[in-house]
């Protein structure tokens, strides 16, 4: 870490001479965020003052911060961070002399969003016309300003009128070691405001697809199982809903999640080619479902971590060992020898073997998308990893579902009140998907493909003749 004797800060409303001083920066605000804050720019070499309406008795700050009243903190800085509510904000224009051409970084946050009518950093710069208002550092955690920048949240945005402001607040921030990215205007503050709201966002689609196939096939399973045995036979084995039934789901809707990861790809490749250039954008809802593809990954690998525990406790659960034990004393009563089968046990091992190989890939490309581990790899390894490795790992889970359904397609009694098996449903996407995967690798087609991804066009974009992408 840099330790800097003086920081100059390029606007300034002071003398030359008060230019010395402006390493000194103020907060007003000594909640949580503003004592992490300080603390932070302690650490830097910063001089930290605190402006508080109580000097005497704000409690605990960081060891080496100066305490004054709000006028007298703020006199000598040049730049001020209000870390304090928007409903107390009123104060401040009782200060606007001592605000005057000074830079003020707005980091406060809203409970709910469209809660005033205008973001409260252009409510802040309407009490100061004459300050120079920035919307940043509401993003971060006082977490994050305590500990340090790490890979998840290492950005920190700005947006303001004044172009020399965002730069003495982006220069304040890069040597607290974060990225600053400049998003405009105070007109964006708005935006900003709203960050820290939402709840998930990328995480909303998958989500809800991911909840709706669990529920589609934990109710599809359930009738053809538990409800069909109970009235075609009377029986009641609604015991296997916490463990069969669920083994069955979880692996089902992890392959369906894995085959929509790499769908969206082999839907722009063929629209590529169908428009014979890469500079249209995709349609919206593309743009979508690419954007959520870490995500969808991610839910596909923990349905598949579900499926391997939930396959670890098989021979422990009573149902299983009762089996068991029942046809080894049935077998015994009958003097009867079951003979070895070694197309079964060839198909068991392969079964498993993929199972094992295809969630070895499945942690690989979990483990690869984590930012600390993606940001170490260069462009080439991540796609190679993410793409090759990615469509390796789909071909084995789909080749490890075929293994699993083997010759039972052609089993009367598998089709319960004429409804297919749920391995069956889960491998039509698989399949597809590898097909459609097939076809783009093929020579003419993949030659086709990489010249368009070069910047090659079409020469008529109207033509209606498509052989020419394959010659």
């Amino acid at each position: 870490m840099v330790y800097l004797a003086h920081y100059s800060i390029s606007l300034c409303p002071l003398s030359a001479a008060a230019a010395l001083e402006q390493e000194l920066l103020c907060i007003f605000g000594t909640g949580d965020l503003g004592r992490s804050l300080g603390q932070r720019l302690l650490q830097t070499g910063y001089r930290v003052v605190y402006g508080s309406r109580r000097p005497h008795s704000c409690g605990l700050l960081p060891q080496g911060a100066q305490v004054r009243s709000h006028a007298a903190a703020a006199e000598p800085a040049s730049l001020v961070f209000i870390c304090i509510h928007r409903e107390h904000y009123d104060f401040l224009e009782t200060l606007a002399p001592h605000f005057k051409g000074k830079v003020l970084v707005d980091v406060s946050n809203n409970l709910k969003k469209n809660l005033y009518p205008e973001a409260n950093a252009e409510y802040l710069q309407r009490l100061i016309p004459g300050a120079h208002v920035v919307k940043g550092f509401n993003t971060l955690s006082a977490w994050a300003l305590q500990n340090g920048p790490s890979d998840a949240n290492r950005q920190v945005y700005l947006c303001g009128n004044s172009a020399e402001a965002k730069e003495a607040v982006a220069e304040v921030a890069t040597k607290l070691g974060f990225t600053v990215l400049d998003k405009g205007s105070l007109s964006s503050a708005r935006e900003l405001e709203d960050f820290p709201l939402q709840l998930f966002p990328e995480w909303r689609l998958p989500l809800r697809l991911a909840f709706g196939l669990t529920v589609f096939f934990f109710f599809y399973l359930l009738i053809r199982t538990v409800v069909s045995a109970y009235v075609e036979q009377g029986k009641d084995i609604s015991f296997r809903i916490m463990a069969s039934l669920a083994n069955k789901v979880f692996p089902i809707v992890s392959l369906i999640m894995l085959s929509l990861c790499y769908l969206p790809g082999v839907i722009a490749a063929f629209l590529q080619l169908y428009r014979g250039t890469k500079y249209k954008r995709f349609p919206d809802w593309l743009d979508r479902w690419m954007l959520c593809r870490k995500q969808l990954g991610l839910l596909a690998l923990g349905f598949a971590s579900l499926h391997v525990l939930y396959t670890l406790i098989i021979p422990i659960r009573y149902y299983v060992r009762y089996r068991l034990a029942a046809a080894t004393i049935s077998e015994i009563r009958l003097n009867h020898t079951i003979p070895f089968d070694t197309t079964m046990a060839w198909r068991t091992d392969s079964y498993y073997a993929m199972g094992i190989l295809g969630f070895g890939l499945y942690l690989l490309l979990g483990i690869t998308s984590l930012p600390s581990v993606s940001n170490a790899l260069s462009w080439r390894e991540f796609s190679f990893i993410q793409s090759k490795l990615g469509y390796l790992t789909l071909f084995i889970c789909t080749f490890h579902t075929y293994l699993y359904g083997w010759d039972k397609f052609l089993w009367v009694s598998g089709y319960t009140w004429y409804t297919p098996p749920g391995y069956m449903l889960s491998l039509v996407l698989p399949s597809a998907v590898m097909l459609l995967k097939l076809l783009l690798v093929l020579p003419c087609v993949d030659r086709s493909l990489t010249r368009i991804r070069q910047g090659w066009e079409r020469s008529d974009p109207e033509d209606d003749s498509k052989n020419s992408l394959l010659t």
